[in-house]
């Protein structure tokens, strides 16, 4: 693993944190093409986690679904590739990401591979087979088993996405099983990997660790009270696998937090995690896990597409959440005692 990031990810991460970094990179993307900006011994990783070296916080904070890295062969087999990428991607959510954590000193782990090429909150046992070309096994290196599909493969959103509601096919054609190995060997693997190692680190320094799956999600649709008057739909989504995931005092906090901010969210529904929250988190241990889900429209443009001025208010809200968070699980890493404060 190198231990250098992308010029992007160096200038966007690093500027808020203390110049006592610790900064990683893992996995790959792709081999290198003509023209990649990277040198040709260089492929682009897959993830970068930036941290201080001394964690005020035990929290970490990873964000899978916004990687904008695509393999100019990823974007030629697309049918769509604006559409595809506006509708698979959590559109920007680590430009958010990125400001927590400047302002919590907390790790940041950012997925840089693309969801379109391999979905990092799903199992790499999530295949839909009817997407690959000979899917039988090839190659003298062992693969993984795989077994499958589950319901969301069918549906199309499994390991690697096949169709988009209301607009189909993604691909214009079937993915070499050899292919869809290398991504599982080069990108799933060793995000998951990291982020077990990591979450283990935390939790042996201060007794107890906070995983934080930041994510954004559409625009959700107003709810009709008994009454027949609309209600205001949820900001935020809380997941914790139906109280699975952690400590039951993190959701109450965190559901108090944004009350008082005036900030409307929901606990599981229409999110309630995935695979992410159910291989990491292990709460008997120590480890705690919650996804975060915020409507794209509190920091995007009207399209949905960029972000906007509304990004440093929203992450300043959230940076607030976060301590809160922090300082509880601090507290649970030191007997279950609950911490006053996370300043």
């Amino acid at each position: 693993m190198r231990s250098t990031p992308s010029a992007k990810t160096s200038r966007s991460s690093s500027g808020s944190y203390s110049s006592d970094l610790v900064i990683a990179r893992g996995g790959s993307i792709s081999g290198n093409e003509p023209g990649n900006r990277r040198s040709r011994d260089e492929p682009e990783p897959a993830f970068i986690h930036v941290a201080p070296r001394s964690m005020p916080l035990p929290v970490l904070i990873a964000v899978p679904h916004a990687g904008r890295a695509y393999p100019g062969e990823t974007l030629s087999q697309m049918r769509d590739p604006d559409l595809s990428q506006l509708r698979l991607e959590d559109r920007h959510i680590d430009v958010v990401g990125v400001e927590i954590a400047r302002a919590t000193g907390t790790g940041l782990l950012v997925a840089q591979a693309p969801r379109a090429m391999l979905d990092l909150n799903r199992s790499h046992n999530d295949v839909d087979w009817d997407m690959i070309a000979r899917p039988h096994r090839g190659g003298s290196v062992p693969q993984p088993h795989l077994n499958g599909p589950n319901a969301r493969a069918r549906s199309g959103l499994g390991l690697v996405p096949r169709r988009l509601p209301g607009f189909g096919e993604i691909w214009r054609e079937k993915l070499p099983r050899k292919e869809l190995d290398r991504r599982i060997d080069n990108i799933h693997r060793p995000y998951h990997d990291f982020l077990s190692r990591e979450l283990k680190r935390i939790c042996d320094a201060w007794g107890a660790a906070l995983l934080i799956d930041l994510h954004s999600m559409p625009p959700l649709r107003q709810q009709r009270s008994d009454k027949g008057t609309k209600e205001v739909s949820p900001q935020i989504v809380l997941g914790d696998r139906f109280g699975a995931s952690c400590h039951s005092g993190l959701v109450a906090r965190a559901f108090r937090y944004l009350d008082h901010k005036g900030c409307v969210a929901a606990h599981n529904r229409p999110y309630a995690g995935g695979y992410v929250l159910d291989r990491h988190a292990a709460p008997q241990r120590g480890i705690h896990a919650v996804q975060l889900e915020i409507c794209r429209s509190t920091y995007l443009d009207a399209s949905l597409s960029e972000p906007t001025s509304a990004v440093s208010p929203l992450a300043k809200m959230l940076a607030g959440l976060v301590r809160e968070l922090g300082a509880e699980t601090a507290g649970l890493g030191a007997g279950g005692q609950i911490a006053q404060a996370a300043e």
